[in-house]
């Protein structure tokens, strides 16, 4: 059996129903928190299962006759995130599942500017550590969180963020999602890392460029000092870890740490992934 963690977010739900074009549905476990948010599937015949992250004996519950599993990271941040995903880990080393398929972050190291890529460092260390096969998905930006960053910038033409000349490989969700379940039904993948990003790298004054194009109308980038995005992010009254979180990822950002470019997903897919063009166009 093939289980999913955090299958109710978008990336587990996309994947599930890739997933369901491959294999038979008794063979899919979905592990969520809240059942009711995977309702949509309770007639499909998938195994949905409840489990908390910060909860060892409900992960190690169930995880029982699973072979080969699908550990999404979690949105948690800091020593929690870290102790949430290497529970998992134990969870999966206890019940003796033989493959881990982890969504990590872009070219991780210990120094990263990004605090989430360190996190999933110290994860995949865990998954080499317990001897459980695996295979590293390395993600880039997805592209869906592009709206985030350019907030009104379809309505008022300015898009404010301090991300300089830094370029980011953006990649589709959807396209993560299929070559998941490609990866996750077949046998070839243990003990690969893949660098999973788009075709191109683009930054920030190239979006605004390519969405003037689009939307027919001029749309401008500004690369505001970091100081001033703190600044708004407090008058939120956003979190100060989710604060230090999103700086980070502007960090790196700036610093190129999401410019690499690799033909992984294209090999994986076996065509084109999305083209940012292509997905700007549905903005």
């Amino acid at each position: 059996m093939i289980a999913i963690t955090g299958a109710s977010g978008h990336l587990g739900k996309a994947t599930i129903n890739h997933l369901l074009k491959k294999i038979k549905s008794e063979n899919i476990v979905a592990i969520v928190r809240d059942p009711l948010k995977l309702a949509a599937y309770k007639d499909t015949g998938i195994k949905i299962r409840t489990a908390d992250y910060n909860d060892l004996e409900s992960l190690i519950t169930a995880l029982a006759g699973v072979n080969t599993l699908l550990h999404i990271s979690t949105t948690s941040m800091g020593l929690v995130g870290v102790l949430q995903e290497n529970n998992v880990v134990r969870a999966a080393d206890w019940e003796g599942v033989k493959h881990i398929v982890y969504t990590s972050g872009l070219g991780p190291k210990a120094d990263s500017y990004f605090l989430a890529v360190q996190q999933c460092l110290r994860t995949e260390e865990a998954i080499i550590n317990s001897k459980i096969s695996y295979t590293f998905f390395r993600n880039s930006l997805y592209m869906e969180t592009i709206p985030q960053f350019i907030g009104n910038a379809l309505q008022d033409g300015h898009i404010y963020f301090p991300a300089g000349a830094g370029k980011v490989s953006f990649v589709s969700r959807e396209d993560i999602a299929e070559a998941l379940s490609v990866v996750l039904t077949e046998t070839q993948h243990q003990n690969k890392v893949y660098e999973v990003t788009g075709s191109k790298a683009f930054s920030f004054q190239d979006i605004a460029s390519l969405l003037s194009l689009e939307k027919k109308f001029s749309i401008n980038y500004m690369d505001i000092p970091a100081e001033f995005l703190e600044a708004e992010l407090i008058k939120t009254e956003m979190p100060e870890d989710e604060i230090g979180w999103f700086l980070s990822l502007a960090k790196s950002i700036k610093a190129n740490e999401f410019a690499p470019v690799e033909d992984c997903l294209e090999v994986l897919l076996k065509r084109k992934p999305l083209a940012l063009k292509e997905y700007l166009t549905k903005l």
